[in-house]
């Protein structure tokens, strides 16, 4: 049977499961990844769950997101994750490194794997031909206690890539295409496989760009082919040995198909607030802006930097224009200065930001209410930027670095100057002591966990009771973002290891009196909230369910989920109920209170789930897998697994 590589990676991986689309799925994980906004909650779940080493082949510890030390918090939070690293065996990357997904790529990607990350943009490592799935810091803490990871087999999109780019569009200018055709959620449930002829001109880094922003369609993951350009990375990094080709057999099949011919492609822009408001750039031309932003996991490259640079030599950015660059890695930033580009970009007028995730989830950089600001990032979900009432939007680096120096959104085919030819100059050497290896066995049995006064252990939480009498404290629309559930940002992501803490930002952005009402009826009581379609979109931040059962939420009843964030509920005991009648939705109203009876029962044997309200009933369905429902029986995937070791 003639197998596409996404078929070819599962069934590598497969534990258990699959065949249909939408079975339930139990991969093997190879690799794993953390990051600092996420990672403090998976090193709390290993103390919680008694691990003494993780069981995969890797597993790294980057420091990327709370990077502004402006008290003692972020600080006590990377020593905290430091000493984890050392006690359970990860490697750690240290503050400064740079993005996860950019570091692990250039040192730890290998053509065949699996990789399993606390960060949605995880699927970026399907540019190396891995598959990557981003997940909830308890299922990466899961995979790096040695379990499955349990999915529902994805359906498959292959798209075929023909022709190649022209001047000034680039591999940004590809995902914003799918992301105009499928919009955010067009890619739930399924894995997007690039394939055809168009591949021979895309790079490694570019492929890495169109894989990251899968995570914006709503994919489980993206991938891509190991072949000549997958080898030639490798071999640019001093890890040729680590190639191995990998691809479809011919004759494979898709469930479903697409085509995009690169050479018809044009600059495309995302309008304010969501990454899947495309237009082409002549619809947004002549708009002023105060912000260009250059960086992020979404365009990490040295050459997406270059681009820029060669654009601004010589000139100067008006003043009205905030020119902000934010180099990727420590490799990417080195690379810069050794080549002279940094210093056109300093001589232009930009600001240089130190290697990480920075402004991309608000961590500096806020701009202006008001005003534009233009950005090479993933997403412009509302707030995201740091600015409650922000206005941005997504686009390549050519296009970014245009409008900087117009002051105003700009068609870099429009510019006055021959496309730079760029060649990438020598890789320089990553010193090893900038990664720190994990300590042998017999060394990291006296690692003692160094916490801090803001790091407190996980709360318990009780199983699920058998009746329930829920007010409803929310009414949401479609395309709620985790970052309104639970914003990132130097203001909450400080307080990412105190979940008490941190509970007191849940829905703020939604509606500012929600945890004075949640905590007014008390986590014992408990309460529920509906929502639209594809509900908790974006990050992969467990606290947006975390802290929100904290504070007693029970049942979220929505017309669909986001798959990180459904998973992210169940494992925190949340019930996670869909309509059966979409229209059933207008039919329950904030304020409303559900009634339900035999839910452990009625859980146990698959039966639908009723809720009674004010005389109205209304049917829902779950979708959950027996295990699943095991964990939301027991009150949370803790609470079974502490269960499991006990028997």
């Amino acid at each position: 049977m003639a197998l596409n590589i996404a078929e070819k990676l599962i069934e590598r991986h497969r534990v258990s499961g699959g065949g249909r689309v939408g079975a339930p799925l139990a991969l093997r994980i190879d690799q794993t990844l953390t990051q600092d906004a996420t990672g403090t909650l998976a090193m709390l779940s290993l103390e919680a769950m008694k691990l003494d080493r993780v069981r995969t082949e890797v597993s790294v510890q980057y420091v990327d997101h709370n990077l502004l030390q402006i008290d003692n918090l972020n600080a006590e939070d990377h020593l905290f994750l430091e000493s984890a690293c050392r006690k359970y065996g990860l490697w750690y990357s240290r503050p400064g490194n740079g993005i996860s997904h950019v570091v692990h790529m250039e040192r730890f990607g290998r053509p065949g794997k699996s990789l399993l990350g606390s960060d949605s943009h995880t699927p970026a490592a399907g540019a190396l031909c891995m598959l990557a799935i981003g997940a909830g810091g308890l299922d990466v803490a899961l995979a790096m206690a040695g379990e499955a990871y349990s999915t529902s087999m994805p359906a498959i999109l292959g798209v075929e890539l023909s022709g190649s780019l022209p001047e000034w569009v680039s591999a940004k200018d590809v995902i914003l295409e799918m992301l105009r055709r499928y919009g955010v959620a067009g890619g739930v449930g399924k894995i997007i496989e690039y394939h055809g002829a168009g591949l021979r001109s895309l790079t490694a880094w570019d492929r890495h760009v169109i894989a990251n922003m899968g995570a914006e369609l709503g994919a489980t993951t993206s991938v891509f082919p190991s072949d000549e350009m997958t080898q030639r990375f490798l071999e640019s990094q001093g890890r040729g040995q680590d190639w191995c080709e990998l691809s479809a057999d011919s004759g494979c099949s898709y469930d479903e198909h697409d085509h995009i011919d690169l050479s018809k492609l044009e600059p495309l822009i995302a309008r304010p607030s969501s990454p899947g408001k495309v237009v082409p750039i002549q619809e947004a031309q002549g708009e002023e802006i105060a912000q260009s932003y250059i960086g992020s996991s979404a365009n990490p490259g040295w050459r997406d930097f270059a681009i820029a640079a060669e654009i601004v030599r010589g000139q100067t950015v008006p003043s009205s224009v905030s020119f902000d660059i934010n180099p990727t890695s420590r490799q990417v930033l080195q690379m810069l200065i050794n080549d002279g580009r940094l210093g056109l970009l300093v001589a232009a007028g930009a600001r240089i930001h130190q290697t990480g995730c920075n402004g991309c989830i608000g961590m500096g950089q806020a701009p202006a209410i008001g005003r534009n600001s233009l950005r090479t990032t993933p997403r412009n979900f509302p707030g995201r930027s740091g600015t409650e009432e922000d206005s941005v939007f997504l686009c390549s680096p050519e296009t970014a670095a245009a409008s900087a120096l117009l002051g105003k959104i700009a068609d870099p085919r429009t510019l006055a100057i021959p496309y730079p030819d760029l060649q990438q100059p020598e890789i320089p050497p990553l010193s090893p002591s900038l990664l720190e290896p994990p300590l042998p066995v017999a060394q990291a049995r006296d690692v003692a966990l160094v916490k801090g006064a803001n790091i407190t252990s996980l709360p318990e939480l009780d199983p699920l009771p058998d009746e329930l009498e829920l007010p409803v404290l929310l009414k949401m629309a479609d395309n709620v973002s985790t970052d309104e559930i639970m914003p990132a940002g130097a203001k909450v992501l400080p307080y990412r290891s105190n979940l008490q803490k941190i509970a007191s930002f849940s829905f703020e952005r939604i509606d500012p009196t929600y945890v004075d009402r949640a905590r007014g009826i008390g986590q014992k009581t408990g309460h529920a909230v509906v929502a639209g379609k594809n509900y908790g979109q974006g990050s992969s931040r467990e606290h947006a369910a975390a802290a929100p059962r904290s504070l007693g939420l029970r049942i979220v009843v929505a017309k669909s989920f986001a798959r990180i964030h459904r998973q992210n509920l169940i494992n925190y005991g949340i019930l996670p109920l869909q309509f059966v009648e979409p229209g059933d939705f207008d039919r329950l109203e904030e304020n409303a209170t559900l009634w339900i009876q035999h839910l452990r029962q009625k859980l146990a044997s698959g039966e639908a789930i009723v809720l009674n309200s004010a005389g109205v009933a209304i049917e829902t369905q779950h979708s959950l897998t027996p295990h699943q429902v095991e964990i939301i029986l027991a009150g949370g995937v803790i609470n079974q697994r502490a269960r499991q070791l006990a028997n």
